[in-house]
């Protein structure tokens, strides 16, 4: 039932994108990378999808582009990306996968764009292999380690999880703009459809690996060597990264659908701006 809900959606919407999806495998496991052809000689584009959703997200962005190639990611555990088979993988774990990604697709360098998780993953790999990024997209990027209080909720939350539509609306409410809600209720089906796909089980381990369990990345920041700038909503939760330039648009932490129009706009700064 996983598998047909994933593909039947994928079909619909990749009639519009016309993207090539195939799985590459990595250490993490078997990743689905779905790849759409554009005209052009500029360097690729890649998106990474934050925590519950999966490489739809983007598809307004990746609409957007028309001068070169894009690549959307599912993350581990996320959309068609469930074959994961290392039991104790980290942050770190997901920037090489992408790095490893690059490397079976023959693609020397990027732009790369990331939402939440997306960016947090981006971050490292960037940090790491510096080379393989002309310039890089943090979306609602939290980079500060979870707090105590922050952890406890999180496990009082996961025995919510049994009620599903339960939860997602309480997730819905935590991550949107309440604004961005009120005036756009199929925001609540843009989260239900990839959560719904995600079993108990892969809600609290990528949780945990991605939220709990993640080191604060302050320095990671501090030490970028890549160019990069941020966004993030007015009622986003993360903190504005230092160093880095920021684009504040409306809403809270999903950005991509809250203000898709402005996200674009923010992606083509980064391809248009040239490297200093």
């Amino acid at each position: 039932m996983k598998t047909l809900l994933i593909l039947t959606a994928i079909l619909i919407i990749n009639m519009k994108t016309h993207a090539h999806m195939q799985f590459i495998k990595t250490k993490i496991g078997k990743i689905a990378v779905y790849t759409t052809e554009r005209k052009g000689d500029n360097l690729p584009l890649v998106f990474l999808h934050g925590v519950y959703f999966d490489h739809h997200l983007w598809d307004k962005q990746v609409n957007a582009i028309e001068d070169r190639m894009v690549i959307a990611v599912d993350m581990p555990l996320h959309g068609e990306s469930s074959e994961i088979t290392k039991k104790d993988w980290s942050l770190s774990d997901v920037a090489e996968m992408l790095i490893e990604i690059l490397d079976s697709l023959k693609i020397p360098k990027v732009v790369a764009i990331g939402h939440s998780w997306g960016s947090m993953t981006i971050l490292r790999a960037a940090s790491n292999h510096p080379e393989r990024f002309e310039g890089i997209g943090l979306c609602n990027m939290p980079f500060l380690a979870a707090t105590p209080k922050q952890k406890r909720i999180f496990k009082l939350q996961h025995t919510m999880l049994p009620f599903r539509n339960f939860y997602t609306k309480q997730a819905a409410k935590s991550l949107y703009g309440k604004a961005s809600l009120m005036e756009n209720p199929d925001l609540l089906k843009q989260i239900q459809r990839p959560m719904n796909i995600l079993t108990i089980r892969d809600i609290k381990e990528t949780d945990k690996k991605v939220i709990i369990n993640a080191e604060d990345a302050t320095l990671l920041i501090i030490n970028l060597t890549v160019k990069a700038i941020a966004l993030k909503g007015k009622e986003d939760y993360v903190p504005t990264p230092q160093k880095i330039e920021t684009v504040i648009v409306e809403g809270g932490h999903i950005s991509p659908l809250e203000d898709p129009l402005r996200v674009t706009d923010f992606i083509r700064k980064l391809i248009d701006t040239k490297r200093e």
